[in-house]
């Protein structure tokens, strides 16, 4: 490891899911502007779809997402029939389009959803939206709030991809963190989905988490490997009480150091290259015939709010409480109380709270950012060409670039930055360099580079 990285590991910047990002949002976008943007969707091109399920049975200490723990159905049946309402108001209010292409259940965990209820929310979505022929439609899960009949209604509703949450496998983390999940748990759930016909299997791995070593992270992964799992992402546990309450639980003098980190890092990435896997970005691995894989491969990887995706489409409609959604004009962020939110549902309109209307200069940067992202490379004068800017447009975020070349995070010849294979943990780093929005300093808001 390069002593040099350690300080640039301590730093706060954005994840770069977008540009910019949700901390520059502002009650400035509302509805109507919503509204307008839905209305003006490009006519026949495919829309993806992400519906939030902001439930969970139990809490783990580590997460950062919206959700909570409902304490029996009644709050999350609720909750469905509101989301299939505002599946309607966004039908409503969108234009001519091409049907949903890909559609993600996130949360939380989509599976304290019951059996029926994801099938009246497919069905409602196919009804007033439409979903096209061969779509993917992934779901995330969590192994241990499985319920029977549910793998047989995801098959049956058309999952084509599901996630499974398993972090680590190591007891004492998982004690650490409030997830008691046996290997065993989560291999029966993997050979249950793919009997049902759910053959694409991803799984989401953590490092730096309490009490864990690198031989722990290294055995999720070889575990994962083992599993078959198509995708396979390792995240930073991103420690933010000051965000996340309920990570105030969480033993901060159990956390691994930054050094330690960057080792457990780089271990998993070895290990699942050793596996056969394909490094994609920043933190995900893919298997060489895997769609993100061939997208990699071909150039046409895309980075959103779900993280890396294969996905084409430049409208993401974003539905339940706190969703994000992406037209051509901006970004809409729906309302985050779910009582405001449920109550302008059942009033028929869009639940938006706030967002972020784009200027030529956010697409310019928006367009390199990705591109970096995802290829750990770009070229700032072939971007502003594409983007219909002036070549010198991008000499700002050059120069920044220029600067971090002696730590050895990237390289810059002439306008071309490349990032080495073995600084890919800084890519979001070295991306800040074309961020105009967020100061290159540490910020509460944002987590570690690594």
């Amino acid at each position: 490891m390069n002593s040099d990285w350690i300080p640039f590991a301590a730093r706060a910047v954005p994840r770069y899911t977008s540009y910019p990002t949700a901390a520059d949002f502002t009650g400035a976008v509302s509805e109507s502007d919503a509204g307008a943007w839905a209305a003006s969707v490009a006519p026949g091109k495919p829309l993806s779809v992400y519906l939030h399920i902001p439930f969970c049975e139990t809490l783990c200490w580590y997460c950062g997402c919206a959700t909570s723990v409902p304490n029996g159905y009644r709050r999350v049946g609720e909750y469905a029939a509101r989301l299939k309402a505002e599946i309607d108001v966004w039908a409503r209010a969108l234009g001519p389009h091409g049907g949903i292409g890909h559609l993600h259940f996130g949360g939380g965990s989509p599976n304290a959803l019951q059996a029926d209820d994801f099938a009246a929310l497919i069905e409602a979505l196919r009804g007033s939206i439409g979903i096209r022929p061969g779509a993917e439609i992934a779901v995330e899960l969590d192994p241990r709030t499985m319920h029977d009949g549910q793998v047989e209604a995801f098959a049956a509703a058309g999952v084509t991809r599901a996630s499974l949450g398993v972090q680590t496998l190591a007891p004492a983390v998982q004690t650490a963190v409030n997830r008691i999940q046996p290997p065993d748990m989560v291999a029966g759930l993997v050979a249950s989905l793919k009997a049902a016909g759910v053959a694409a299997i991803n799984m989401d791995l953590m490092y730096g988490l309490p009490h864990q070593t690198t031989e722990d992270v290294v055995a999720a992964a070889q575990f994962a490997a083992e599993q078959g799992a198509a995708r396979i992402s390792v995240f930073g546990y991103a420690h933010l009480p000051w965000f996340a309450k309920h990570q105030k639980a969480i033993d901060e003098a159990a956390l691994p150091d930054l050094i330690e980190r960057l080792e457990q890092a780089g271990a998993a990435a070895d290990a699942l290259v050793a596996a056969g896997y394909l490094p994609i970005g920043l933190d995900h691995y893919a298997r060489a015939d895997d769609a993100l894989a061939v997208a990699y491969r071909e150039g046409r990887l895309r980075r959103n709010f779900q993280g890396y995706t294969d996905d084409p489409c430049e409208t993401l409609i974003g539905m339940g409480a706190t969703s994000i959604s992406q037209f051509r004009e901006g970004f809409v962020q729906n309302l985050k109380d779910r009582k405001a939110w449920s109550e302008a549902v059942a009033a028929g309109r869009l639940p938006v709270e706030r967002g972020i209307a784009f200027t030529p200069d956010d697409r310019l940067r928006a367009r390199a950012i990705e591109r970096l992202m995802c290829d750990l490379a770009v070229d700032a004068t072939e971007v502003c060409r594409e983007m219909d800017a002036p070549e010198s447009s991008l000499d700002d975020a050059l120069d920044r670039a220029r600067a971090l070349q002696s730590a050895g995070l990237c390289t810059v010849s002439e306008t071309r930055i490349d990032v080495p294979d073995a600084a890919r943990l800084f890519l979001r780093t070295v991306a800040q360099c074309f961020d105009a929005r967020t100061p290159a300093a540490p910020q509460q808001r944002h987590a570690k580079a690594v």
